[in-house]
């Protein structure tokens, strides 16, 4: 059974409860599926000596669900000052977190190199010059250029934004060493909602075949590559899962070739974050209205300030309405913004539903929330926990008047024209 379809059932059986105590919207995660997720992969790697994960802190920036994660031995993968601090409140420090981000300003890399310091991760060759001191381990974000990817999201990494480009590598790196450092990393980010593994394995020997090469120009050893994340899940019932297990014995496979060709390899690590924690989460939400026009409308409670991949991607997130079942009328399920593209669902089959009906919009504990905006000033909502032992915690309230009103209140300045 699905992670999600199991974290339905338990979450079905107290729903109607939890709704009432808490009021809807919100977002609802299933503590027993993150661990269970956190332990299958911790398994499948452990066949490479120093795997580590790195969880994605933008998928779901929220302490307590990174406090499983720390919990489960794994690091963070920021790309914010407001993410590196998170990271920091809860113990992590030094290189358990990998710090990765784009155009990044200096205030950032001294944030980056405070308290303890972290894994920094560059996405330029420029950014050699502009890190303030460069620590003794450099890592650097690759872009092979032209390559094979299977989703919209990354797209054509001749045309993303990311990382060093193949000619500049090799140069980056010995700029690195000319500024003082000493250890080194590889990294690389070509997926997004990847559900052929093969692909990642494709990178994983990618990365090691680099790590060959520039280890045998420049004479220096790599201590660990990170293949990132993009790990994908399947949002559609009956989707083909990704297969883990044959992905890590893969990868591990080519790891071992190296290290039999070189007498050591590289440690693995990597930065899921949808993996992790897409399957355990569902945004609940109440049918308010019901409009029949050219189109029969369904609108809930909840709009794009809480989940906005459905209008933002198109993406399909599966719904079900508590307590119904069938496929009895097809609807747009849509939220309350002056924006058409605010819905969760167009034209989809759904049992007839009502006001005051709850409906369930599943794998919504990645980039759900922390996507989440403030147009039309909506205000974002809660988010719950299911623990292992079956009690329901509040691990964020949700968004009140105080707090989007919050930054209007400040002591006036002005600037005359000299």
């Amino acid at each position: 059974m699905p992670a999600s379809a199991d974290f339905k059932q338990r979450l079905e059986a107290r729903l109607t409860a939890i709704a009432e105590h808490f009021g809807t919207p919100f977002h609802i995660y299933d503590e027993k599926g993150i661990r269970e997720t956190c332990t299958g992969l911790s398994e499948a790697f452990s066949g490479i000596p120093g795997f580590q994960e790195y969880f994605a802190v933008k998928a779901l920036p929220n302490p307590t669900i990174m406090k499983i994660m720390r919990s489960m031995g794994f690091g963070f993968d920021c790309s914010s000052i407001a993410e590196l601090k998170l990271s920091r409140r809860l113990g992590a420090c030094g290189e358990e977190i990998m710090f990765t981000s784009a155009n990044t300003s200096r205030l950032e890399y001294l944030e980056a190199a405070a308290d303890g310091g972290c894994v920094l991760n560059l996405d330029d060759i420029t950014f050699v010059d502009k890190v303030p001191e460069m620590p003794e381990l450099i890592c650097f974000r690759y872009n092979p250029g032209s390559r094979r990817t299977g989703n919209s999201i990354i797209g054509n990494p001749v045309e993303a934004k990311y990382g060093v480009a193949h000619d500049q590598i090799m140069s980056a790196y010995r700029h690195a060493i000319e500024r003082g450092a000493t250890r080194f990393g590889l990294h690389t980010m070509l997926a997004s909602n990847e559900r052929e593994y093969s692909y990642m394995v494709e990178t994983a020997r990618m990365l090691l075949e680099l790590v060959e090469w520039i280890s045998g120009e420049l004479n220096i050893v790599f201590e660990f590559i990170n293949i990132g994340g993009g790990l994908g899940i399947p949002y559609k019932p009956g989707e083909k899962a990704l297969d883990i297990q044959s992905m890590a014995r893969e990868i591990t496979a080519e790891f071992d070739s190296f290290r039999e060709r070189h007498g050591y390899a590289p440690k693995m690590y990597m930065e899921s974050g949808r993996y992790m924690t897409g399957p355990h989460g569902i945004l609940v939400t109440q049918a308010i209205n019901r409009k029949e026009i050219y189109r029969t409308y369904v609108g809930v409670d909840a709009c794009m300030s809480a989940l906005m991949r459905p209008g933002m991607y198109g993406a399909y997130h599966h719904i079900t309405v508590f307590g119904k079942q069938g496929s009895e009328e097809i609807v747009d399920v849509s939220g309350s913004l002056c924006e058409n593209n605010d819905k969760f669902a167009i034209q989809r089959s759904l049992p007839k539903t009502e006001d005051g009906d709850l409906l369930l919009i599943h794998d919504t504990g990645a980039h759900g929330l922390a996507m989440g905006f403030n147009y039309n000033g909506k205000l974002r909502p809660k988010e719950l926990l299911l623990c292992a032992d079956g009690s329901v915690e509040l691990i964020r309230r949700e968004e009140r008047l105080d707090d989007y009103f919050a930054t209007l209140d400040f002591d006036p300045d002005r600037l005359h024209a000299c």
